[in-house]
């Protein structure tokens, strides 16, 4: 589980304001939001564009139609598989066996799971490798029920903490 903390984008009255709104509806820790963690946010390298290469998702088998996007860490060692549950809408590029195929013709996403399903007919075939490109955001809450907010001068003010942290979608 991921730990950011927020606070250092907010410099303005109304960036404060903002936040407090956010926050307040969010009702502190009760509910979560997407959040775009700046470090890792594709599933290629961060200065590259996704394709429908960049991550495997399994292995096709001639029946099965859904596939859970996930992005692989490392590579020799301990390879780490992290579902990717929240890929933004319209990112997602599909290939099989290097072919890329057609969102909303061949398959769907759902941006709620992150899960690609093939529709009626056009399962990958047997043995067939399943990939895809994709952006995504992280599920976060609050790791607060509470903001410290300092107003240094009139018409500015600062949240020097927003703590959030990583859930389970």
């Amino acid at each position: 589980m991921r730990r950011f903390d927020a606070g250092y984008g907010v410099k303005s009255l109304a960036a404060l304001f903002a936040v407090i709104s956010f926050f307040e509806e969010r009702r502190g820790m009760l509910y979560g939001f997407r959040f775009r963690d700046r470090a890792d946010f594709k599933s290629c390298a961060p200065d590259a564009t996704p394709g429908p290469l960049d991550q495997k998702l399994g292995i096709g088998d001639g029946a099965q139609c859904a596939f859970q996007l996930s992005k692989t860490y490392g590579a020799a060692f301990a390879p780490y598989a992290r579902d990717i549950c929240k890929p933004v809408a319209g990112s997602v590029r599909v290939a099989v066996n290097g072919v890329e195929k057609v969102a909303g013709t061949d398959f769907d996403v759902d941006v709620a799971s992150g899960i690609v399903t093939f529709r009626n007919g056009l399962a990958p075939p047997h043995d067939s490798v399943v990939t895809a490109g994709f952006l995504f955001d992280v599920p976060v809450r609050f790791d607060s029920d509470y903001l410290e907010v300092d107003f240094s001068a009139f018409d500015a003010g600062e949240i020097p903490k927003i703590p959030i942290i990583e859930i389970q979608p």
